[in-house]
């Protein structure tokens, strides 16, 4: 019996049968406790997967990770991605860093087949095409070493950055662009390295080889991360320097022969300036992320100057190296066929082939000297991958410099087989998307938050509703288009405009940009009540 009536009427359990009875409901009980908690466990987890908490900064030391991932780390992968870094957190003193990381990544053999396009496709005299080089380089190097400053300043990656302007939906457009552009640039470097490889050996090693080398030789550096990146680029501009001097002192006799051409026209120059521009302004979609673990105290003076020679004083003479190059080809005998068959690498193949063996062990270390420059290059590309979607501010960087790794060879490949065309075109295009974008951030920091980089609140850097619209910066991006497409000169099309001023579009692009954005972007501010 489980029940007994007592004298009074009452209900009595019997002891041993009701704590038999507890007990099997206890056990019952705890059961259902259990399901239910691993279900909320899962729940929480999947939904802790797919959301990151409004204005999240990087705190290492809350931070919990599996076992191998920890190794990774204590390996010296950088743990963190795109979180914003707090004041505290930014205590690196060495701002010469930021000039030795854009220099090494830069010195190497990757600007010489920019250069060479001034002679071999714009047919521009060497005194011309180093006149446009240095002018140009001088001028558009001041955008991305400015906006280089704003990431030891607020703690923030460059494309995070641009949310304050571009807001957090728009500038995905962007996001896609950036890194697109980059991938480019490193895609240029494992080709030219490919094609210097294959030189080694006429015959023996294909180009493709060559690129599939130095794409997963850069993909072990661009994993480690911020502070192994810095180490490597502090060194290696050392061997880069030795070996392109004795390519030079070797076979430089040669390159004071070049090809008689008529005076160069505006036209002829400001077309040619604006890939130089395609070539540096591209830095300001990248350049804070390597500054954002630096003291904020530091004058800005002092990071823009190292940001600016960093960039400036590997790339000007290494692209008037190259245009020289492009000027010997057609009358230095047998260049000509060493260009036809490897490109820039050939060239260099023939410029040390008096040297023999000690030729080909320089031939490598030219090739890998753009192992550097691909690093930094596949760095911020995973960067801007994260930040497309809010799950990916999860995901380890290093899936994501995986992915971009796996993607930039058959690419690379593709690319390689009609080189020079794929080069000249991806130039030209990046130039016009970059006017639109370093125009509006620049406008943005100087004359609406006028350098008040406290303005820049981590505690929105993921808020969209808080952050602006980005209507504002996409419209006078769109407004300036209608000023660019008539200047534009490429082999697909040549505006109004271009048929008497050459290639202007890239000029038309950041200053248009920049003059609409001033009263749209205040407009907002004066709809929203606040920036």
């Amino acid at each position: 019996m489980l029940f007994s009536r007592d004298s009074g009427g009452g209900t009595t359990t019997t002891p041993t049968t009701a704590a038999g009875m507890g007990g099997d409901v206890e056990k019952d009980g705890g059961r259902r406790s259990r399901v239910a908690r691993e279900q909320r466990d899962t729940n929480g987890g999947l939904v802790s997967l797919f959301t990151v908490e409004d204005g999240v900064v990087y705190k290492p030391e809350a931070e919990e990770h599996r076992r191998w991932y920890q190794k990774l780390l204590d390996a010296g992968v950088e743990e963190n991605g795109i979180k914003p870094v707090p004041v505290e957190k930014r205590t690196n003193t060495q701002y010469n860093n930021l000039f030795t990381v854009f220099f090494t990544g830069l010195l190497c053999i990757l600007p010489l087949p920019t250069g060479m396009l001034a002679t071999t496709v714009f047919e521009l005299s060497l005194r011309d095409a180093s006149l446009t080089i240095l002018f140009f380089s001088a001028l558009c190097t001041t955008a991305p070493a400015f906006m280089g400053c704003g990431g030891y300043k607020t703690g923030l990656r460059q494309m995070i950055q641009a949310r304050y302007s571009w807001g957090l939906y728009i500038v995905t457009i962007l996001l896609i662009l950036n890194a697109a552009t980059v991938t480019g640039f490193s895609i240029v470097a494992a080709i030219v390295s490919g094609q210097t490889i294959a030189a080694i050996n006429p015959g023996n090693v294909s180009v493709t080889v060559g690129i599939v080398i130095v794409i997963l030789a850069s993909f072990v550096l661009s994993l480690l991360g911020y502070r192994v990146l810095h180490i490597w680029e502090r060194w290696q501009w050392l061997p880069n320097l030795v070996v392109i001097t004795i390519t030079v002192g070797v076979g430089g006799k040669h390159l004071v022969n070049q090809q008689e051409v008529p005076a160069a026209t505006a036209s002829q120059v400001l077309s040619y300036g604006g890939l130089i521009a395609g070539y540096f302004i591209t830095f300001g979609g990248t350049a804070s992320d390597f500054s954002i673990y630096h003291d904020s105290k530091a004058p800005l003076r002092k990071v823009f100057t190292y940001i600016y020679l960093g960039i400036f004083t590997p790339s000007v003479p290494l692209l008037i190296l190259g245009a020289a190059m492009g000027g010997a080809v057609p009358v230095v005998p047998g260049w000509a066929e060493a260009y036809e068959a490897y490109g820039t690498g050939g060239l260099m193949a023939v410029m040390l082939a008096p040297t023999g063996g000690f030729g080909k062990f320089v031939l490598v270390l030219l090739a890998l000297s753009v192992i550097g420059n691909i690093g930094i290059s596949m760095y911020p590309v995973a960067l801007n991958l994260q930040m497309l979607l809010p799950p990916f501010t999860k995901v380890p960087r290093f899936v994501f410099t995986l992915a971009v790794t796996i993607l930039m060879i058959p690419l690379s490949i593709a690319a390689s087989r009609a080189w020079e065309e794929s080069l000249e075109n991806f130039l030209a295009l990046i130039g016009y998307w970059a006017g639109f974008f370093d125009a509006v951030l620049i406008v943005e920091a100087v004359v609406f938050r006028r350098l008040d980089w406290e303005s820049y609140d981590h505690a929105i850097w993921n808020v969209g509703r808080k952050l602006p619209s980005g209507i504002a910066a996409l419209a006078a991006s769109l407004f300036s288009l209608g000023l660019v497409v008539p200047g534009i000169n490429e082999v697909w099309f040549v505006g109004p405009f271009a048929k008497t001023t050459g290639d202007i579009g890239f000029e038309l692009a950041f200053f248009g940009t920049a003059l609409f954005y001033l009263p749209l972007r205040w407009a907002e501010i004066k709809w929203r009540g606040h920036l």
